[in-house]
């Protein structure tokens, strides 16, 4: 059973863009809003921004061989977003392990002022040879706990939906 959201768009507006978009005529299902596979695509979009912000950059990925993983997302519609409307993604870390972290990204329609979509992640840190998830170097570690303690700061809370278990 789902719970019912309300998240001021102002509250998700306190973190950075990720990415903007205008939705084109292109995005529309048959029923006349964005289809699922367009949310799945903004969020993508959104994600370097924000894993580059602990340090997980192109260069990175490149000298180190080293990358992420997703393992679980859980996706919430709180709002349709129709054509013409200009939307944000914007990302919230939440927590971490060694190897892992759990974070939330937002889609907030600009345009209606309201938080359209939330999708929460559990990604891995990962050795790109070996193929198997690996521990987070110091450096990074280091980045990922200046973050979450930026975002521990936020005067509200995550709407966490307990379908991920970290």
């Amino acid at each position: 059973m789902s719970r019912r959201i309300t998240l001021p768009a102002d509250h998700v507006r306190q973190l950075p863009i990720d990415h903007q978009f205008t939705i084109p005529e292109s995005y529309l299902d048959e029923m006349g809003h964005m289809n699922i596979r367009w949310y799945m695509a903004l969020f993508n979009e959104g994600v370097g921004p924000f894993l580059q912000r602990i340090g997980l950059t192109d260069a990175y990925f490149a000298e180190k061989e080293g990358g992420v993983f997703a393992l679980e997302q859980f996706l919430r519609y709180l709002a349709e977003v129709h054509v013409g409307e200009t939307v944000t993604v914007r990302g919230r870390l939440l927590g971490r392990s060694a190897k892992r972290l759990h974070f939330m990204q937002f889609i907030v329609n600009e345009t209606n002022n309201n938080v359209a979509c939330i999708m929460e992640v559990l990604n891995s840190h990962a050795n790109l040879h070996t193929r198997r998830t690996s521990l987070y170097p110091p450096h990074l570690q280091a980045n990922i706990d200046a973050l979450l303690a930026q975002h521990n700061q936020l005067d509200w809370a995550a709407p966490i939906s307990g379908m991920i278990q970290p």
